[in-house]
């Protein structure tokens, strides 16, 4: 009997894979079955030969990675990527960023998010988690160019209840929407706008609804001492008393964590994982980064983000996972720490689990969602390949990825985009700009006072 077709055959490349212990290895002259947007299997390229296929990709002298996910980002602030420079952390909150976002509309949403996943899908992201405003605008982007997203609806507590109503209503109106490529969480901003009620009620309602939760929480130095010095608690322990650490929970950043929060994690009864985005932090020069040792010696994952462009300057996680491995490194003064393939460790199967997905994405494997890329290591600067993994990591760039797959279904194919515009984007954001950023209100959303 011939088996029917399957949707798609990847042959002659090499395959990232984990083994049974997670740790990471590279399977040569492989090929990856895709059937329904999962992966069937993943055997030799000989074995392959005869399978029949509705589209087949050769790939030879490429590396088959999982997609990278961004653990924590505000996908539409690439509409203000470099327009807040050079400032400390309060400045560019108060005098900058939040004046303007006084002034979006849910049409600059719109084609920041379609901007933003342009850029990503360019550079090998497959799935984000997004932090922000207007978040159906970024929802309805993410069903139509067909990569995966984790939203949440951002509120403060200034808004009143209605914002916090606002981000349970979003999260479960979207709940696995885009053919289950969107997953939701409640979405708080942060200890220091969003009150103990409003984050004792997120966490009722976290728990109600089977919803994760999202938010920033110590990420810098700065807010871990004041919050001591006017609460006499650490904002993890803030998160603690008010029940975020009894759900499942995504940090972004931490920074600021100390080491008596750390039992404190430890002690949670949810899902805890930590985002980090050094990049930004080398920006606004924040004296420490995340504590990557530290949680990974109490078991909780830290997954690799950008943070937003208006801070980052860029969507790229292959940076982002080059800049952690070479600051941690630092920050132990350890070079065995950490390696190319803890790196890679961070940037597929602890990145799949920060944001809850840790059993469908992250590996390449029978079972999971093939959302795949493939890498091309033939320029100049990537050769000779001695170490595979630190050739990826240390070498390659996000330019190097050259085809973009997401649930089996091809977003980007030899260096183009299939589902997005980038051309008409920029021209209605260019006419977009001069109401988006004018600052003669005075108003701004909220206030930056840690």
């Amino acid at each position: 009997m011939t088996p029917s077709p399957a949707g798609l055959i990847i042959t002659r490349c090499t395959v990232l894979t984990h083994d049974d212990q997670e740790r990471i290895g590279f399977a040569e002259d492989a090929a990856i079955v895709v059937r329904d947007g999962v992966v069937d299997a993943v055997i030799s390229s000989a074995e392959a030969e005869d399978l029949p296929a509705t589209e087949r990709l050769e790939a030879r002298g490429q590396v088959a990675m999982p997609g990278l996910i961004n653990c924590h980002t505000h996908a539409p602030m690439v509409t203000l990527r470099g327009v807040a420079e050079d400032l400390p952390t309060e400045e560019w909150f108060n005098d900058v960023v939040w004046p303007i976002e006084s002034n979006l509309t849910e049409k600059d949403v719109e084609l920041g998010a379609r901007l933003a996943c342009a850029e990503m899908i360019r550079g090998g992201v497959t799935c984000f988690a997004d932090h922000y405003f207007a978040m159906d605008a970024v929802a309805a982007v993410v069903a139509e160019c067909g990569i995966r997203a984790h939203l949440g609806e951002a509120f403060f507590s200034s808004q009143g209840p209605q914002g916090r109503e606002k981000s349970a209503e979003f999260a479960l109106r979207h709940r696995g929407g885009a053919d289950g490529r969107i997953t939701t969480a409640l979405a708080p901003h942060a200890p220091y706008t969003v009150d103990d009620a409003d984050l004792t009620a997120t966490a009722e309602l976290a728990r109600e609804h089977g919803l994760p939760v999202h938010l920033h929480a110590s990420e810098n130095r700065d807010q871990a001492d004041t919050s001591l010095a006017r609460h006499g608690v650490t904002p993890i322990e803030v998160l603690q008393r008010t029940g975020i650490l009894d759900t499942d929970v995504l940090i972004a950043h931490g920074t600021g964590i100390l080491d008596r929060d750390l039992p404190v994690l430890a002690a949670a009864t949810g899902r805890v994982a930590v985002a980090s985005a050094p990049r930004g932090y080398l920006k606004f020069a924040w004296p420490t980064t995340t504590p990557v040792r530290a949680l990974r010696d109490i078991g909780i994952p830290v997954g690799l983000a950008t943070d937003g462009a208006a801070s980052n300057n860029s969507l790229d996680v292959w940076e982002s996972m080059a800049l952690t491995s070479l600051i941690q490194k630092s920050t132990e003064g350890d070079p065995r720490w950490l390696t190319s393939r803890q790196s890679l460790h961070h940037a597929t199967l602890q990145s799949a689990r920060a944001v809850g997905l840790g059993d469908s994405i992250g590996s390449i494997a029978p079972g999971r969602r093939a959302d795949i890329v493939l890498v091309d290591l033939a320029g100049p600067h990537t050769q000779p390949v001695h170490d595979l993994a630190a050739t990826l990591v240390h070498s390659a760039r996000s330019s190097d990825v050259r085809t973009t797959i997401v649930d089996g279904r091809i977003l980007m194919r030899d260096r183009e985009l299939l589902t997005l515009d980038v051309p008409a984007v920029v021209r209605e954001l260019g006419e977009r700009m001069p109401a988006l950023l004018d600052r003669s209100h005075g108003r701004r959303i909220q206030d930056y006072d840690t």
